[in-house]
């Protein structure tokens, strides 16, 4: 495969979960890694100091993406600290499940300023920046519930369809720029957010997903660094990685 050295990276919400597993596979390739986080901070040092431990430049970058101007100082300070900025990987995001009779509005706003918004608030500044070197990569992570649905979850759905509508919009917008956009929607995995399912709910998903397992961090990694990689023809695209679960 293609080696990442001398590419740039910035990963939002990184400092777990997949955002994490994405931030090191990118290390692991060759890239510098910004790591952002919005509140644990000490996470966030510990995968910047084992990225430095792969040889990469790395940095821990609090910012929430909700709010414009922090994201934009994320994107500036980024650009500043690893001296440029080609990889774009939009992961922060939060789920709350409630049925739709239980929605407040301030979790509505506060879950589609995350998931939504917040690829909307750093990509604007980070395309700017990759329209003047002329190459980029984007990569939106969605989910498939926002493919097939889940009952409870309308909001976290709403959002995550949203972004694959943001991706192959964008996809067509910056085509011009050699930069590419894509998303990928991972399936049911192993992370803190799905710590909160319980047993019987864990027991349902498992009989839904062809493969019978729960997918790990790493196996979504792996497909983000892929497109990254070898996706010079491909853009405007979603992938899941789901088990099998959305046939």
């Amino acid at each position: 495969m293609e080696n990442l050295d001398g590419r740039k990276a910035l990963v939002t919400g990184s400092s777990r979960g997949i955002g994490k597993a994405v931030a090191l596979e990118l290390a692991s390739h060759g890239a510098d890694v910004a790591v952002n986080y919005r509140a644990r901070g000490d996470l966030a040092e510990e995968v910047a100091r084992e990225i430095a431990a792969l040889g990469r430049n790395a940095l821990a970058v609090g910012a929430d993406v909700g709010n414009p101007e922090e994201a934009s100082a994320l994107v500036a300070e980024t650009i500043e600290s690893l001296g440029g900025l080609d990889i774009l990987v939009n992961n922060a995001g939060i789920w709350q499940g409630s049925t739709l009779d239980l929605v407040e509005p301030e979790m509505l706003d506060r879950i589609l300023a995350t998931n939504v918004k917040g690829a909307f608030n750093v990509s604007q500044p980070a395309v700017q920046y990759m329209k003047e070197t002329g190459w980029g990569r984007i990569i939106n992570m969605s989910s498939i519930l926002g493919i097939s649905g889940y009952p409870g979850d309308t909001m976290y759905s709403c959002t995550k369809s949203a972004l694959i509508g943001f991706t192959k919009s964008l996809a067509k917008e910056l085509v011009q720029y050699g930069i590419t956009v894509n998303s990928v929607a991972p399936g049911f995995i192993i992370t803190d957010m799905n710590d909160q399912v319980d047993e019987e709910m864990r027991a349902r998903i498992l009989r839904g997903i062809p493969m019978r397992r729960w997918g790990l961090p790493e196996e979504v990694a792996d497909m983000v660094v892929f497109l990254v990689e070898k996706g010079d023809y491909i853009t405007g695209q979603m992938f899941t990685v789901d088990g099998g679960f959305t046939i």
